[in-house]
């Protein structure tokens, strides 16, 4: 069917419900709209789904939410017997319709005899993690849309060992999916039979306990934590989301007893009503959270976004000003911290590795040389993170010690698969707490990396092109850099090119051309001849293409510089593309 004709089918078919139809009535004119939200199923990528939130075959909204459930139900059961009994575990965000979201779907697996645990109320993703393995459940799934805009919504899938589903596990749920042609075909039961038949579990608490039970079990300096943390000042803001109760408790059983939260964000609202936008990597969600700290002589900042799964710092510089840490500073101070104090403690494992992705600092390289311990580099993305934690740790003889992504993601541990907003922020916390026993802040901490490694600095350039018509061009600019190879940008010439779609890496003034060995991904990746780089490619959750830059020099001034002229040279080809 096309838009026109997929449009009617919603607005005369008894299935869909009034406020569905009341909606479309509302567009029955307009074809521009009834083509974006009707040309396209919304796509089920190798994370799940996610995007607006209303009516059409391409919006988030409960129609999409059984299609998806069912194709992900038509695989558990193809597993077998064993796979429906151990289940799937369903938590979900404060965002708009997420609780009906994630409603539909129990109704939908519990339909289809499939034994579902369902949270009472909303938790954060890394708890969904820990819950799959913790319980033993066949998969799990997520409603949420991370830190995008109040408009959407999201429903993230995990496997059996509590990571994101494999691409190749994602490909079979998609071919599942797209069998089915009438979204009106799906299988399903109500709430209260679905209890009754033993179908449909809620779990809360017994959960929680155990989740932080597991979290401060990574302390590492349980003594000085709670020496220092009885007196030391911390400012927390949830940012509306689901990391108010979590972050919170652990803070206070690892002996934080003076964490002020931020009223205006401490209570979930889907609007987000104190922000511009609930993402913690920008400035503007701390503006409240900042002005607290000041009045309240605070040096640390923490802010989790609305699924608890990134963490955001602000710290307190030498001149007294409050610095947003980009994700990078952030991960390099956790992977230095827990590093020395492990080798200080005598707990550094021979075969130890931590984890990066190709877009994080290059620092981490260092660090980990430093300490003797294997660097691994993953795709963007967390899931290959903590697919790594699997073949490594869980099935080979390494020992997971750290991992993150410069989109402010960080994981401790092996018993949750994903990152980990309540375990960052409890070594955030813990991590200040010891160069105040220094005393030093976490400005200084930063300060005294850069000084005893290099000075490294990283930036990210970002175009939303909303639309058929936005992704269409993204996608002709990525193809044209393919096609014309430009080897100069400004000043920069290029070195490497590292082709993810081909799979190879390039070499520019040979020609030779070795194969790369991770996975295939719409991403070109520049190596430059004075040793920066830069990576260009497309955001797999919103409607954007990313520009990721990396640079290193001998003093801040330099490496500042440097990485100013690095992106203006960069834009000023790639730009062109976007908008010609």
């Amino acid at each position: 069917m096309d838009s026109k004709a997929k449009f009617n089918f919603w607005l005369e078919n008894d299935y869909f419900d009034k406020d569905t139809k009341n909606e479309l009535e509302a567009i029955k004119d307009n074809e521009k709209e009834i083509e974006e939200i009707f040309y396209k199923d919304l796509e089920f990528g190798t994370g799940g789904l996610r995007g607006i939130i209303g009516a059409g075959t391409n919006r988030m909204n409960i129609y999409t939410v059984r299609k998806a459930s069912q194709g992900l139900a038509n695989y558990i059961c193809k597993q077998g017997e064993e796979a429906k009994k151990r289940g799937i575990a369903i938590a979900y965000d404060s965002r708009f319709k997420s609780p009906e979201f994630s409603l539909e779907a129990a109704k939908i697996f519990a339909g289809n005899g499939i034994k579902t645990y369902l949270f009472d109320e909303l938790r954060p993703t890394p708890e969904l993690s820990f819950a799959v393995r913790h319980l033993n459940a066949f998969a799990g799934i997520v409603v949420t849309a991370s830190h995008n805009p109040k408009e959407y919504n999201g429903y993230k899938v995990y496997g059996d060992d509590g990571g994101q589903l494999s691409i190749e596990g994602s490909n079979i749920v998609i071919d599942e999916i797209n069998k089915i042609e009438d979204i009106t075909k799906v299988t399903f039961i109500e709430k209260e039979e679905a209890i009754e038949k033993g179908l449909l579990q809620i779990i809360g608490q017994e959960i929680d306990d155990a989740y932080i039970a597991m979290l401060k079990t990574l302390s590492i300096n349980t003594e000085l934590t709670k020496t220092i943390g009885e007196n030391f000042k911390v400012v927390f803001t949830p940012l509306h989301g689901t990391g108010n109760k979590p972050v919170r408790r652990i803070l206070a059983e690892t002996g934080f007893k003076n964490v002020l939260v931020v009223k205006e964000q401490e209570l979930p609202d889907s609007s987000f009503s104190t922000v511009k936008s609930p993402n913690p990597e920008e400035r503007s969600a701390f503006e409240l959270a900042i002005a607290l700290a000041k009045k309240e002589d605070v040096d640390l900042i923490i802010g989790s976004d609305p699924d608890c799964d990134r963490v955001g710092v602000v710290v307190r510089t030498a001149d007294g000003e409050y610095a947003v840490l980009t994700g990078n500073q952030t991960g390099c101070l956790l992977m230095e911290y827990i590093l020395s104090q492990k080798k200080a403690l005598g707990q550094l494992p021979e075969k130890g590795f931590v984890v990066k992705t190709i877009v994080t600092t290059e620092l981490t390289r260092e660090i980990a040389k430093n300490y003797g311990v294997e660097l691994v580099e993953v795709l963007t993305g967390f899931k290959f993170i903590g697919e790594q934690i699997k073949l490594q740790d869980e099935f080979g003889d390494k020992k997971y010690l750290f991992g993150f992504e410069e989109s402010y993601g960080y994981l401790a541990g092996t018993d949750v698969r994903d990152k980990d907003g309540v375990v960052a922020s409890m070594l955030i916390a813990e991590m200040a707490a010891y160069y105040k026993s220094r005393g030093m802040s976490l400005y200084d901490g930063l300060q005294e990396i850069y000084k005893k490694y290099s000075y490294t600095l990283e930036g990210i350039t970002s175009f939303t092109l909303a639309g058929k018509e936005g992704i269409e061009k993204i996608k002709y600019a990525l193809n044209k850099m393919r096609e014309d190879k430009p080897t100069k940008f400004g000043s920069f010439e290029v070195a490497a090119i590292r082709d993810y779609v081909a799979g190879e890496r390039y070499e520019v003034a040979t020609g030779k051309k070795e194969k790369l060995t991770l996975p295939e991904s719409d991403v070109l990746y520049y190596e430059t001849k004075d040793g920066s780089w830069f990576c260009v490619r497309p955001s797999g959750t919103e409607p954007k293409i990313k520009i990721y830059y990396g640079v290193s020099e001998k003093t801040l001034e330099a490496t500042q510089k440097k990485l100013q002229e690095l992106q203006d040279s960069v834009l000023s080809v790639v730009k062109p593309l976007l908008y010609e």
